[in-house]
C-alpha cells in the first residue's frame, strides 16, 4: 500500500513541473517580463487576447499591445504599523515597432500606492511607458 502511494505522490509532482522556455523564433519579437519590488508580475493578454503561458511573450513584429498582472503588497492605509494588503493590477502598454528577433524587457514597478511599467529594448532604452493602469484591493 505505501509504495502504491508513493508512486501517485511522484505522478503528481511530475504533472506540476513546468514546462522549459522554448528558445526564441528569429522572426519574432520576445518579452521577457521583469519586477524589482513586487511579488508577481505575469503576460497576461497580447492585442486582448490571453495568453496560455504568463512567463514571457513572443509575437510577430509590429504594432502590439501588452497587458501584465501585477501583485504587491501595500499597507493600507500607508502607514508603518498598518497590515500589507495585496494589491493586484493590470497594467496595457503599447508599442508600435517591435522588430523580429529583438529581445524587449517590460518592467512593472510601484511607488505606495502608485504603479509604473517601462518597456526597454535589447540596449536597455526606455521605449514605452504604461497606457493604462487597472488595480484592485
Amino acid at each position: 500500500m505505501q509504495r502504491y502511494l508513493v508512486l501517485l505522490a511522484a505522478l503528481l509532482l511530475g504533472a506540476c513541473t513546468t514546462t522549459p522556455i522554448p528558445p526564441q523564433d528569429p522572426t519574432k519579437a520576445w518579452v521577457e517580463i521583469f519586477t524589482r519590488n513586487g511579488k508577481l508580475v505575469m503576460a497576461d493578454k497580447l492585442d486582448g487576447t490571453r495568453l496560455d503561458d504568463g512567463r514571457y511573450y513572443q509575437f510577430a513584429p509590429g504594432s502590439h499591445e501588452l497587458q501584465v498582472r501585477f501583485d504587491y503588497d501595500v499597507a493600507v492605509p500607508p502607514l508603518p504599523f498598518a497590515q500589507p494588503s495585496e494589491r493586484i493590477c493590470y497594467i496595457r502598454l503599447q508599442y508600435d515597432s517591435f522588430q523580429a528577433g529583438e529581445r524587449y524587457r517590460f518592467e512593472a514597478r510601484h511607488l505606495g500606492l502608485q504603479t509604473f511599467a517601462f518597456l526597454y529594448n535589447a540596449q536597455g532604452e526606455r521605449v514605452a511607458t504604461e497606457r493604462q493602469v487597472n488595480c484592485l484591493f
